[in-house]
């Protein structure tokens, strides 16, 4: 079994609202804002865009998530070095990470209870 392409871009920001801002004016809608300055923004059916604010002494990261359709027949080549497992996440999915030849982390992303 192979990935579905882009499940989600995960973005931190120093400033929520300003990134908020920036991703609505290019056409996205906000899907719901969390209490701790972070929220959820989609365009169509495309992958979503989850934007958390980080304090300001932290570099901003992005993680891109790649969508399985199914977490238990999902089986990475032995060549994919596997860095942690499927693990139920609190936002309802199933979530594994990957390490690519150059060292970059993937996120792997399944429907909850796959």
């Amino acid at each position: 079994m192979t990935t579905d392409g882009i499940e989600a871009v995960f973005l931190e920001t120093h400033n929520w609202g300003k990134a908020a801002k920036f991703f609505q004016a290019l056409g996205f809608k906000l899907e719901f804002e969390t209490d701790h300055s972070s929220g959820q923004l989609r365009n169509g059916d495309g992958p979503y865009v989850f934007i958390a604010e980080v304090p300001e002494d932290r570099e901003p990261r992005t993680r891109i998530a790649l969508k399985v359709p199914d977490a238990d027949a999902f089986r990475p080549d032995p060549a994919v070095e596997v860095v942690t497992p499927f693990t139920e996440t609190h936002w309802g999915a199933r979530e594994m990470t990957v390490r690519d030849s150059d060292g970059r982390l993937w996120s792997l992303q399944a429907p909850a209870g796959s």
